[in-house]
């Protein structure tokens, strides 16, 4: 046991020596933690949210009753004719300066196991109570365990405050009459069958991704920092073995070492996520509300689920990161840690293995998109494309650079210049895995950016002709939009638009006018597809003709499919009936119409207080906005990866400072000014990023295929049409070199400033 304990304090003495090693290990570590942690933090609090609205929120998962009004006398006719349904009013109100979605209930009918947690005589005493997840500026107000944005009232509450009639009629899932038909003037509604956490299971898979791919990053330090020291420590690794320090015992201490250090970075990193992800949470928020009408409150919650899986990802990344070095030091004998070359002709033998598992990758990545990914469908495919495209391409990169810096060697004449790419071909194995980093951190902006560019550029051009009316109303009962078109008169026209969701299908009635044919292009259609709406055929989305792999001229439960036409932004599967079938179909109230008018925006508002009036511009900008949002936890994500490949890069190059004194101080000695080795040393970190950014385009631009071509199709539902930015590269292009001098800069300046006594020391003593 003293022998063990003498050997530990021996190792860690290294240490206590490299506190700046010391330091970039638990930052690497810590980093890769933080960025995969906050991640799951923001998922998890999302999951949560979904779990609790699916569980205390009836009116989204009960079929219902709808027409074009519900009256007190109607709801009373059917229960005395047998129907077991319940009233709701629903509609936004604002209490308490919160814009709420206000929930009319009648608790006495509510479905068995839908019953609210606050007694009866309370919930319809006086005027009565207004529950709500957040605190209310009302005196009716309670705080109760709700979904936020949600407010729940008794349903007389709600007429009052909102003016409406019922808005539908819940039917309990043990109806009885459930195969008959619906009561005349009556349409039944089929509840959504997929749930939030299924429709936004792709936006959180999406996010996971880039998670691992930022922690994936941040252990190339790790990687780097523990094969940097063990090179260090090779002379204690043999005095130790030499004193009889057994390999298992010296494997076990290094093993206990690692662990101490993955537990302190680990709760350094947990605690870094959650400040990650309180930044990046209101904007996701705001994306899956946008996207998904999906509330996410924007306040997290520390759950053990994530910060104990922050600590146990932090163990197995260190793991993994010491994984190559434990299983050398296991394997080598107890004499050849004191070779001095004995690391690198390891490392030399691995490169070479590397970047045969690298090819089989990239062959298999290839192989799968030849095939059109048939054995593993959906998005796991797409990410095992492109994990083979990223891991296969990092992992060949040494390969290739060792073969481009031996081909500037040979067209090199002068010998200095020989000597610069001869070394920088030596500093390879030291400095691989930052470039690694580096790599993946280059390809992921560049893909992702191509990406979010090309949607971007499409998305805008299919608003702009999607937006054609002058003004969108909504009124907020039938009266008012009975009321708005007399007023109107011949001053506008106004084209009636009317939807809802029916078995997890949004189904639209749409008429037949120049505007729309204008407006609602249609990707692929059969000949006269519009005259075949108006006989009985239907459009359909682009996401539900990719979801079922339906044509134009197949069938659907609503029709013939006339046209398919793009829908970006919903990831709903949607179906376009005519006006009239859809009114036939569903009896509902027409409260919304596009309007081609000269008459202001103001002028409605005016004379109609409680209309909803947008202008093209306003729902423009809050479509871009939802759009942004998308992508910006995505963008900040890119930016932390790069700074931590620039981190790799500043550690690596840090610790091979000191070991490269033998490769530098017989060139000073050959008459190599420091200063100029200095200028070498950061030229040849510059000419390394610079090579990797031009390798990184292609990687970064297949990735981008895959996203757009696999991923994008399977996650969102629609397809988008590649474009190319080389100004974004040129500029990603900066930024790396920019990354790579500043972490060039301190050993650069070591270098300049080392007295000439450290140099001469190289020949004094056997290195």
């Amino acid at each position: 046991m003293t022998g063990q304990m003498t050997g530990l304090a021996a190792l860690l003495s290294h240490w206590t020596r490299h506190k700046v090693q010391a330091a970039m290990l638990l930052l690497g570590l810590a980093l890769a933690t933080a960025l995969w942690t906050g991640v799951q933090a923001i998922n998890a609090e999302a999951r949560a949210s979904y779990d609790f609205a699916a569980s205390s929120m009836a009116q989204d998962r009960l079929p219902r009753l709808v027409a074009d009004r519900i009256t007190l006398a109607d709801y009373v006719a059917l229960r005395r004719a047998g129907w077991p349904v319940s009233p709701v009013i629903e509609g936004e109100t604002v209490i308490g300066g919160h814009t709420l979605r206000l929930i009319g209930i009648e608790p006495l009918t509510l479905p068995p196991g839908e019953r609210l947690d606050v007694g009866i005589a309370d919930f319809l005493a006086g005027s009565g109570v207004i529950l709500s997840a957040a605190p209310l500026d009302d005196a009716r107000a309670r705080r109760a365990e709700l979904p936020p944005g949600i407010a729940v009232t008794d349903i007389g509450v709600a007429a009052q405050m909102l003016g409406l009639d019922i808005s539908y009629l819940l039917l309990t899932q043990d109806d009885p009459m459930q195969d008959r038909p619906a009561p005349a003037g009556y349409a039944r509604i089929l509840p959504h069958t997929t749930d939030l956490s299924q429709l936004t299971e792709s936006f959180h898979l999406n996010l996971a991704a880039f998670g691992y791919l930022a922690f994936g990053v941040g252990l190339f330090i790790v990687h780097s920092a523990i094969g940097l020291a063990f090179e260090q420590r090779r002379a204690i690794f043999c005095t130790l073995r030499a004193l009889g320090l057994s390999a298992r015992a010296l494997t076990g201490l290094l093993l206990a070492e690692l662990l101490a250090f993955a537990l302190v970075a680990g709760v350094a990193g947990v605690a870094l996520g959650w400040l990650i992800a309180g930044a990046l949470l209101p904007d996701v928020a705001s994306t899956l509300r946008g996207l998904y009408g999906a509330e996410v409150g924007a306040e997290l919650t520390l759950r053990p689920v994530w910060w104990l899986s922050g600590l146990g990802i932090a163990v197995m990344g260190m793991l993994a990161s010491a994984g190559q070095s434990l299983w050398r030091l296991w394997r080598m004998p107890p004499l050849a840690p004191a070779r001095p070359r004995a690391w690198a002709r390891e490392s030399a033998r691995a490169m070479r293995w590397q970047a045969l598992a690298g090819a089989l990758l990239l062959g298999l990545a290839a192989g799968a998109l030849a095939a059109g990914l048939p054995a593993v469908p959906g998005l796991w495919a797409g990410f095992g494309v492109l994990a083979g495209l990223l891991v296969g391409s990092a992992l060949i990169l040494p390969m290739l650079l060792a073969f481009l810096t031996r081909a500037g060697q040979r067209l090199s004449r002068e010998a200095v210049t020989q000597w610069f790419w001869a070394d920088t071909r030596q500093q390879l194995p030291g400095l691989s895995l930052a470039l690694m980093a580096l790599l993946l951190a280059l390809a992921a902006n560049i893909g992702v950016g191509t990406m979010v560019g090309s949607f971007r550029t499409t998305f805008t051009a299919w608003i702009d002709q999607r937006l054609a009316a002058d003004l969108y109303v909504e009124a907020a009962d039938e009266a008012d939009s009975a009321r708005l078109l007399d007023w109107l008169g011949a001053r506008a026209v106004a084209l009636p638009m009317i939807w809802t969701t029916d078995g997890g299908i949004e189904v639209v009635g749409m008429v037949d006018h120049p505007l729309f044919r204008r407006a609602w292009p249609l990707l692929r259609a059969l000949p006269d597809p519009w005259a075949r709406l108006d006989a009985g055929d239907v459009f359909v989305n682009e996401q539900l003709a990719l979801r079922r792999h339906l044509s134009p001229g197949d069938r659907v439960e609503q029709g013939v499919i006339a046209g398919i036409y793009p829908d970006y932004g919903n990831p709903m599967p949607q179906v376009i009936l005519s006006y009239d079938r859809h009114r036939a179909r569903y009896p509902l109230p027409v409260l919304r119409h596009a309007l081609i008018t000269d008459i202001p925006a103001a002028a409605i508002r005016a004379a109609f207080p409680r209309m909803v009036v947008q202008d093209c511009a306003a729902i423009r900008e809050a479509s871009v906005a939802v759009f942004e949002r998308t992508f910006a936890v995505t963008a900040a994500l890119n930016v932390l990866t790069l700074g931590v490949a620039a981190l790799a890069i500043f550690a690596s190059l840090l610790t091979l400072s000191s070991l490269r004194l033998p490769q530098v101080a017989p060139v000073w000695a050959m008459g190599l000014r420091r200063g100029r080795l200095a200028w070498l040393e950061l030229l040849r970190t510059l000419a390394l990023a610079g090579l990797v950014w031009v390798l990184a385009l292609p990687v970064g631009l297949a990735l981008a295929w895959v996203l757009l071509a696999v991923v994008n199709v399977e996650a969102f539902g629609w397809r988008l049409p590649m474009q190319l930015f080389p100004g974004e590269w040129l500029r990603l292009g900066g930024l790396s070199l920019l990354a790579a001098g500043l972490a060039a800069a301190l050993p650069v300046y070591r270098l300049a400033r080392i007295a000439p006594a450290e140099l001469l020391k190289v020949f004094a003593h056997e290195r």
